[in-house]
């Protein structure tokens, strides 16, 4: 019986490749970008926050939105940190949102969270750093994931960066030729392009630099307490190696006058 179920496995992982690719269309590139969150030590870049902000704001909030996101949340530590007095003139001069109260729509103000978007059908952003892996091993095992991480923000970036220029008509809608995506063919058209977007802080506005600085900001919208699970998970290992020496001492302090003993 067990024989039969390992030739089963063995076989079933033999296909897994040749299924991945019919499914996909094609092999996937993603490209493994350096940010500065990756690692267990890791931490958001905040002028890079705030330069995705601004590319969002500008770029992709015309056809996404952020719904789960509050804008009270710009000003938090670990995120962009903007002062709360600006957070209020960003959120009235950028949104509007739909007041019950009031029967109509007014500015938006930071107890508010990011409009909803889907009028071209496009997905919300909050989770999709989270919803998206970069990288996959060996028959989907997970490898690459373990030593280079899960990947959203990579694949965010790399999809951004992903076009190659071809276009083609199928079904009466126009399809992107992408690397980066599933099939290699998205709806979606190219949505940056180099010195789109000025900086106050003068940092390079190239498209790759684009594609890096708002995928960060997309991994602060689905992981906005990032810093704080590491620094939690730091203190909880610090403190079982601490009782675990603890233990392993009293434990021979415990024992030391029975082992010194001969049975006899």
């Amino acid at each position: 019986m067990f024989k039969k179920l390992a030739i089963g496995a063995a076989f079933a992982l033999a296909l897994t490749p040749a299924a991945t690719l019919a499914a996909g269309g094609g092999e996937q590139h993603i490209e493994d970008f350096a940010f500065s969150f990756e690692g267990p030590f890791g931490t958001y870049d905040r002028n890079q926050l705030q330069r995705g902000l601004q590319i969002y704001t500008e770029v992709c909030s015309a056809c996404h939105g952020l719904k789960y996101v509050p804008l009270r949340t710009l000003s938090d530590e670990g995120g962009p940190q903007i002062p709360a007095d600006q957070v209020r003139a960003y959120a009235a001069e950028n949104f509007e949102v739909f007041d019950a109260e009031l029967d109509d729509y007014r500015p938006a103000t930071p107890v508010d969270h990011f409009p909803a978007n889907d009028a071209a059908g496009a997905p919300d952003l909050t989770m999709m750093a989270k919803a998206r892996a970069g990288f996959h091993g060996p028959y989907g095992l997970g490898m690459n994931q373990l030593f280079k991480g899960m990947g959203g923000a990579e694949y965010i970036a790399s999809l951004l960066t992903g076009y190659t220029g071809e276009e083609k008509e199928e079904a009466g809608a126009i399809l992107y030729e992408n690397t980066a995506f599933p099939g290699g063919w998205i709806s979606m058209a190219p949505p940056l392009f180099d010195e789109q977007v000025e900086f106050a802080d003068g940092h390079p506005n190239t498209m790759h630099h684009m594609a890096q600085d708002v995928s960060a900001f997309l991994m602060w919208a689905a992981e906005p307490k990032m810093m704080a699970r590491k620094q939690a998970g730091f203190v909880g290992v610090l403190f079982l190696t601490i009782l675990s020496v603890l233990l392993y001492l009293t434990n021979k302090r415990i024992w030391a006058p029975i082992k010194g003993k001969k049975v006899g």
